[in-house]
Parts: structure tokens; sequence; C-alpha cells
């Protein structure tokens, strides 16, 4: 059974080409994903993103439980609404998952977590949980709507209550909060996204979340696809689970070393073979790729190096740039001179460093 949003059938009005992503019926354009994305990197635009699984965790260990769960340190998060990114690694030090946790209190943090990985990540959260008596509560009742874009912020401040506006409007990055919407409908605002843009991500109830999404239209809000979502990220230089990493995948090996804590005295779940893999020496790096002929990378394709044989992870023509880009893993080395074998042909590319785009303008050397 294909799971449908609140919103379905907005966007099915809206008609949008709809495509099953991870078991749910999404919308991939609304005709043109290129304005979309443009959309999104010139003005505003909006994503329905209620395929996302929010999970609240209860108890008093629930500060150590994540400590032991996340490979990034819950420790920096000291003041209310702070959130922060982490990867859930399994015991071989590979991604279960990536996700943001938020705090509320000492007893209360909000995780939210990938759409695709719902099952495996709630069955090895409620499993690690138990030890530290942690109560782990999905909240299906929400909806979820990301509004992202340079003046993405103003647009959504716009329509809170007049005693929430300033408090939104000067909330920091990674920053989440309470607020009132139209018709004083309660929303958690955070201040985070997916696409290299500004903008927030909003938590509503399922029942008023086409009330929101319509307001956000009648402001000026342009509804934006998956597809438009996978190229800004891309550009951003964000990783995709499951295409970018996974289970066999380290942090050391998918550019989020940043991500890792290796504070004292914490032994989270997986850190010993992050450990031994970064004494023995990381064997698989990911990088960046710019294609400036003709052509798309794609996922899969052949990546041929100096120091041996790679692989396309995620890749797509970029609209901000106007060509395509991908990340690849190959191995660790002097790479020499980079072709991508593109239908047996052998096309070189430039290795860069990403992301690619930030704050709607081509990065230095892209």
């Amino acid at each position: 059974m294909t799971e449908k949003t609140v919103l379905n059938a907005t966007h099915r009005a809206l008609g949008a080409r709809m495509v099953d992503f991870g078991g749910w019926d999404m919308p991939i354009n609304y005709g043109s994903q290129i304005e979309e994305h443009h959309a999104v990197r010139r003005e505003a635009g909006m994503f329905d993103v209620s395929h996302m699984t929010v999970v609240d965790l209860h108890g008093d260990q629930a500060r150590a439980f994540l400590r032991h769960l996340l490979a990034n340190n819950v420790d920096k998060l000291k003041v209310q609404g702070k959130a922060l990114y982490s990867c859930m690694l399994n015991e071989n030090g590979g991604v279960i998952d990536d996700l943001i946790v938020y705090f509320f209190d000492e007893a209360h943090f909000r995780l939210v977590v990938n759409a695709a990985t719902r099952a495996k990540d709630l069955a090895w959260i409620e499993q690690q949980a138990k030890a530290f008596g942690v109560e782990v509560k999905e909240r299906p009742e929400f909806a979820m709507i990301a509004v992202q874009g340079p003046s993405a912020r103003d647009k959504v401040v716009g329509l809170l209550h007049d005693v929430d506006r300033d408090r939104i409007r000067k909330l920091g990055k990674f920053v989440a909060a309470a607020a009132q919407g139209p018709h004083g409908m309660p929303l958690f605002i955070a201040r985070t996204g997916y696409t290299g843009e500004d903008g927030f991500e909003i938590i509503v109830p399922q029942e008023q979340a086409v009330a929101l999404w319509e307001a956000l239209a009648a402001a000026g809000v342009v509804p934006a696809g998956l597809g438009a979502r996978d190229t800004l990220r891309l550009e951003a230089g964000m990783n995709l689970y499951g295409q970018d990493m996974d289970d066999d995948v380290s942090p050391w090996e998918a550019n989020l070393a940043w991500t890792i804590a290796l504070d004292e005295g914490r032994d989270f779940i997986g850190r010993k073979a992050l450990e031994a893999q970064k004494a023995a020496g990381v064997k698989r790096q990911m990088i960046g790729l710019v294609l400036d002929d003709k052509g798309v990378l794609r996922h899969g394709q052949k990546v041929l190096t100096a120091a041996g044989d790679g692989e396309i992870l995620s890749g797509s023509f970029a609209p901000t740039l106007n060509k395509a880009v991908a990340f690849a893993r190959v191995p660790v080395g002097d790479l020499g001179d980079v072709r991508v074998d593109i239908r047996g042909k052998e096309v070189p590319v430039r290795v860069v460093k990403y992301p690619f785009v930030r704050d709607g303008k081509p990065c230095e050397g892209i």
C-alpha cells in the first residue's frame, strides 16, 4: 500500500506529476522542475515533507540515551529549540540514517528522520532506548512543510500572529520555536532546510496543513516537488541517504567527518569501528565532480581515476550552474585525470570542492 500525505489531494488538484518515493505517493514536479528549482533559489518555494518521520523521546535519561545513540554530541544542545545534525551508526560504523535532533528540555528531545528508513530507524531507536528507560513516540499526527528561498522567512513571518513575528524573524540557524500561524494554528518552526537556501521547516497538525499550504501559496510561495528538492540539495552539497551513504558506508567515507564528535568519555554506537577505520587509514573518499561539456552525470556511472575505479553517487543537471555535477566515491590517493564512463565513452570531469552553490550563486572554482 502506498502512503499518502494529508496534502495529496492538494498536489493532484495542482496538476502535480506523482511518483512513488520510499512507499509514499509524492509530487515530483507541478509542471517545470527547473522553474521550481529557480523559484527556490531566487524567491521562495515550498515542499510537502510530511512523509518525514517525527519521533519524540521522553525520559530522565533522554540526553544520556542520545549521547550513546548518535555520532555527534547532543551536549552541544543547551538552549531550548536548538537543533543538531547527526548520523546514527551501526556497530560497524555504517550509517543507519542521518537525522536532526531538537532539544525541548532534559526529559524531551525530538528527532526528524528520513521517510524511506522509517521502519528500520524506529526498530533500532526503540531497541537501544530500552536500556535507558526512554519512551519512543512516533508523531504521525503531524504534517511538515519546508519553505525555502531568499524571501521564504519573510513570507512565513508575515503569516504569523503579531506577537510571534519578531521572535521568529530573529530565530537563529538550526533553532526552532513554537508560534501561531493563520487562524491560530500551532506551528513548530525550525530554521533548517535541505536546499542550501535560508528558510523554515514547519511542523503543523495534519488537519491544518492544507490551510497552511494555501496561505503560503496566497503569499506567493511556489509549490515545488521532489525533483527540484533533489537538484537543490545536490547543488548545496547535501547528502541523500541511500544514495550517498548507507549501512555499509561510514561518515569518513561520506564526507561527514564534521558530524563525528570523538569527545572523551562518550562511548557512542559505532565509535570503536570509526576509530579503527581512521587508525588504519580510510580507503574511500567522497568527491565533487563537474562536467563542463554537454552530458549528464548519473547515479551508478563508473568513475575512472589513477588510484582506481569509483562510481557516481548522486548526479544531475544543476540548473543554477547550467551544467552537470555529481558526488562520487573513489579510492583515496592521487586521482590524476578523472573520467566518467558515459555509455561507453570516457568523458573528462573536474574534481572540485563542494558545495557547488551557496546563497544562490556558484561557489569559487565551480
